[in-house]
């Protein structure tokens, strides 16, 4: 008789994240998936055809989570709204990481990560919009430096994301800090 199945899908993406993250795509692969769950290997099988098709749902799950936090921002104080988007990035700061192996995903094999990697992209490019219309309004408003580039403003916001949190400060906290030291160079 074999395993139990005894987690969720929601316990099974948490995984497959964690282990991606860990391993890398390449390094990622069902066998490892199995070894670090309580039940029965062929369970995977109830929820993804293959490893294209988890990691797919991975990147979409983690990347729909973001967009539904960005999205609830409001947008009245453009400064205010960067703050916020900021701690939402810095929340999922291993989303980069993550997304950056979508295109190591063979579509081929799985017309359902296909379609996942569809909405990534979409919601890849909604950010986008939104982070853009978001600084262009503040440089309207004279909150940010205008000889600066959007590009350059841009860029330097999203290093921040990868700064180590050496102090362990909340997260919460954290973002704000970071936004605090990116707005001392940017601010008139």
């Amino acid at each position: 008789m074999g395993r139990k199945q005894s987690y969720t899908e929601s316990e099974l993406l948490d995984l497959t994240k964690r282990l991606v993250l860990e391993h890398g795509y390449d390094g990622f692969h069902l066998k490892l998936l199995s070894q670090h769950l309580p039940g029965a290997r062929s369970t995977i099988y109830q929820y993804y055809a293959n490893k294209e098709e988890i990691v797919a749902a991975c990147m979409k799950r983690v990347i729909t989570s973001v967009i539904g936090k960005a999205s609830a921002i409001d947008e009245t104080d453009a400064m205010q709204a960067l703050q916020e988007l900021l701690g939402i990035y810095v929340e999922e700061s291993e989303l980069h990481q993550l997304l950056g192996d979508a295109h190591k995903i063979n579509t081929n094999n799985s017309t359902a990560a296909g379609r996942d990697l569809e909405v990534v992209e979409q919601a890849h490019v909604t950010l986008k919009v939104q982070l853009s219309r978001l600084f262009q309004r503040a440089q309207q408003e004279k909150n940010l430096r205008e000889d600066i580039p959007l590009p350059v403003l841009i860029g330097g916001f999203f290093n921040l994301i990868n700064t180590p949190n050496m102090m362990n400060v909340p997260t919460p906290e954290w973002g704000k800090l970071l936004f605090q030291l990116w707005l001392g160079g940017a601010r008139r």
